[in-house]
């Protein structure tokens, strides 16, 4: 019924194959599970190439309800997406936790009711607690639905319907859906006892027949279910566990694949592609996490000289997408090696977050303005202030859409998100402010700056590539 692709360690995409008895039994779980009726509307937040959009696109349809198409350039900006939802009173829909915090930081600052909205669903990374805490604060009335499952199983395989804050530390995945029978196994397909972790593996009418036109992935992820005769089992290479009351929990990831703003990525792909441009001898890229939790990638290489980081992320960025390119490249003359020889991944983890992020001599604000803006950056950015210059560039830093659209929150909206992506220099925004303010055009208070949202790629706002 549909092929969907994933994202490949060797740096080709994998096509995901899967039936259309997967895909209407996954739909009508969300029926179930969202309780779908004809006189609903579903956003629709998800573009045509990802699996999460054929349930928002069909959902409604199937039981005589209607279907909102939101566009990317509402969802990037959050009073916007907000007033559309209200507006066109959805009923249900559906987004990454990365995004779901931008909304509810705007919902903290900004108060209001979303009287028709009856259930969002949470999908794509890990959904943390404290998100959900702050959901139930400033929206006790809405439930919340976290989505777990992966394109090679017809898209969501557990649910775990909220109206409140669980007691757990970590949010469950829930139950399993209609017809799906999710295992946790040990490396040999063996079921590990109750609570012990475990390869999280599923069977039953949602698993697909493999990846298309590669036959040495399908036959490492796809086999035979030896406990239910004339099924086929997929290993999806994600830990987790069954809790007593028979929901499962998620441990994270067996291998090099990292979840970062709803996207699955594979560290593979990336480490391919900079080893092709001329001047890397070698390389490797480990993931950071700064203090809002926000987690960000940073590229080592070696080679005869240092390359500027600006050619590298055009090298990159005309091979991978947007959010497969690392924010800070650093050159070292030799990378750390293990005593059996491979690159020291630990050991670069380490350093990155040791490394200065903004290693060059800044150029101090010289306005209070500029001041001001530096105050924010460092709060979206979560570096301090002292390494951010008047002449930084916002994405230099780490900056991403998301948290471009979490600046512009916490600016009070001085400066739309078009104006952060066209003036990514901290002094020219800086500039644009105070001319607006001659110009008496009404802009932030002087208290700029203090927001709480969190930041994420815009793309994790339509749902990244392959599933948690």
């Amino acid at each position: 019924a549909t092929i969907y692709f994933t994202s490949g360690s060797t740096g080709e995409p994998k096509g995901a194959m899967c039936e259309h008895a997967g895909m209407l039994n996954h739909i009508f779980a969300k029926i179930d599970d969202l309780g779908i009726r004809g006189e609903d509307v579903v956003a629709q937040t998800g573009p045509l190439c990802f699996d999460i959009s054929l349930w928002q696109l069909l959902a409604a349809l199937l039981v005589g309800g209607r279907t909102l198409l939101v566009e990317q350039e509402t969802i990037l900006d959050a009073k916007r997406f907000i007033d559309k939802i209200v507006d066109a009173k959805v009923n249900v829909m559906q987004v990454v936790p990365s995004y779901l915090e931008v909304l509810v930081s705007y919902l903290e600052q900004q108060p209001r009711a979303l009287p028709d909205l009856r259930c969002v669903s949470a999908t794509g990374e890990a959904l943390k607690k404290e998100l959900v805490e702050r959901w139930f604060r400033a929206q006790p009335a809405i439930k919340l639905l976290n989505a777990y499952g992966l394109t090679e199983t017809s898209d969501d395989t557990n649910h775990e319907v909220m109206d409140c804050v669980p007691d757990r530390e970590r949010v469950p995945l829930g139950r399993p859906i209609n017809n799906v029978s999710v295992y946790i196994v040990d490396e040999h397909v063996a079921l590990v006892p109750l609570g012990a972790p475990g390869e999280i593996a599923f069977s039953g009418v949602c698993v697909g027949r493999g990846y298309i036109n590669d036959p040495e992935r399908t036959r490492r992820a796809f086999m035979l279910d030896p406990y239910r005769e004339g099924r086929r089992l997929y290993r999806s290479g994600d830990f987790g566990r069954w809790l007593p009351e028979g929901k499962v929990e998620y441990l994270g990831r067996r291998d090099h694949q990292v979840k970062i703003s709803g996207f699955r990525i594979e560290i593979g792909e990336i480490e391919n592609t900079l080893l092709r441009v001329p001047g890397v001898r070698q390389d490797a890229v480990v993931v950071t996490e700064r203090a809002d939790g926000s987690k960000h990638l940073v590229a080592f290489y070696s080679g005869e000289q240092p390359l500027d980081a600006n050619q590298l992320r055009e090298r990159l960025s005309a091979s991978l997408p947007k959010y497969m390119v690392p924010a800070d490249f650093h050159w070292r003359n030799d990378l750390p090696l293990t005593d059996s020889g491979k690159i020291d991944k630990k050991a670069l983890t380490a350093l990155a977050r040791e490394l200065d992020v903004s290693e060059q001599s800044h150029e101090r604000p010289s306005t209070a303005t500029e001041d001001r803006l530096v105050a924010a950056w460092a709060e979206v950015l979560a570096i301090p202030k002292e390494q951010i210059g008047r002449r930084d560039h916002f994405f230099d830093l780490g900056g991403t859409s998301l948290s471009a659209l979490k600046l512009a929150i916490a600016l009070d909206r001085a400066v739309s998100f078009k104006d952060l992506i066209a003036q990514p220099i901290l002094a020219d925004q800086a500039k644009l402010i105070d001319r607006r303010l001659k110009q008496g055009v009404p802009t932030a208070p002087a208290h700029f700056g203090s927001s709480g949202c969190a930041a994420a790629d815009a793309g994790a706002a339509r749902r990244g590539e392959g599933r948690r």
